[in-house]
């Protein structure tokens, strides 16, 4: 690790080929969003919620294998509150006797096994909450561009939003092309990876700031460059504990918040990439010079004002 922390790597020196590969990435999201659009889960969709109760705790994979060869589809199992406890959702129409027709199909099984509850589950997101979510996220994504340029400079500010925008769009893209199921946990993943990524870019930024001012030549890539070294140690080990987590939520943690480790682990994986080669490699491109860090000569003119 010692020898990785004291290595330069030329990473302004590779942005070309950083830059073909977050276009392809972006090309393929967009085109999977067009084609093939969102697997919206109930949240989005609405659909009808079975409870069931059972003597002892089932494998909630077999509950959901035996529905999907009954022909249920879109089945989500999961326990609720007790492990004896089962909540079964299905994207279909309320139907006043799906409640005991599942419970008939788990029975078959020699499960003993009861009805709770068999009701419609309306979308909780409907088209005027889709619409508000969407213009909250454009109101944050600007309140973070005003943040940054407040903070840094206006070049800055692009940068990071562009980093974002990115960012979101990948993680959506996968979500199309793989088919995996949009819901309400996976949009409030999708927020988690906006925070962590401009964390992350915040951190870099600050450097290159730092470093800018403190320099004496205009080499803004070599700045750069010294930047992503200073920091890439941290950025590795704040990454890579977090994924490690997240890899144990994908195979650990359970159906009901599956694809929400799945969004976060393509979002900072995405993010982590971003932080190097779009936020702070758009820099170049947008021109960023010393002078546009330099503070004001504020004592230089009070001493000459002072100079008799």
């Amino acid at each position: 690790m010692q020898s990785l922390i004291n290595r330069q790597f030329d990473f302004m020196g590779k942005r070309r080929y950083a830059f073909i590969v977050s276009a392809a990435m972006l090309l393929v999201s967009v085109v999977a969003m067009l084609l093939q659009g969102l697997n919206l889960g109930l949240d989005f969709t609405g659909g009808t919620l079975v409870e069931v109760r059972y003597a002892t705790a089932p494998a909630l994979n077999a509950v959901r294998e035996t529905l999907e060869a009954a022909g249920f589809q879109d089945v989500a199992v999961q326990t609720f509150g007790a492990s004896t406890e089962v909540l079964i959702r299905l994207q279909q129409a309320f139907d006043a006797g799906v409640g005991d027709q599942v419970v008939e199909l788990l029975r078959q099984g020699g499960s003993n096994v009861d009805l709770v509850r068999a009701e419609f589950v309306g979308a909780q997101v409907g088209d005027q909450l889709r619409d508000q979510s969407g213009m909250g996220m454009l109101v944050a994504l600007g309140i973070v561009m005003l943040y940054v340029a407040f903070r840094f400079q206006y070049k800055f500010a692009i940068g990071a939003l562009l980093a974002l925008v990115h960012d979101v769009i990948i993680v959506v893209g996968a979500f199309a092309l793989f088919g995996f199921e949009f819901d309400l946990t996976v949009l409030a993943a999708i927020l988690a990876v906006i925070g962590y990524s401009l964390n992350d870019t915040i951190v870099v930024y600050d450097r290159i700031r730092e470093n800018i001012r403190k320099s004496r030549i205009d080499d803004m890539p070599a700045i750069f460059n010294e930047s992503i070294n200073q920091t890439l140690s941290r950025t590795l080990a704040t990454s890579g504990t977090t994924l490690l987590v997240l890899l144990a939520l994908v195979f650990l943690g359970g159906d009901m918040i599956h694809f929400f480790a799945v969004a976060l682990l393509i979002g900072i994986t995405v993010g982590t990439f971003s932080s190097i080669y779009v936020s702070a490699a758009l820099l170049l491109p947008l021109k960023l010079q010393r002078v546009d860090l330099m503070p004001a000569q504020k004592e230089d003119a009070e001493a000459e004002e002072e100079l008799p």
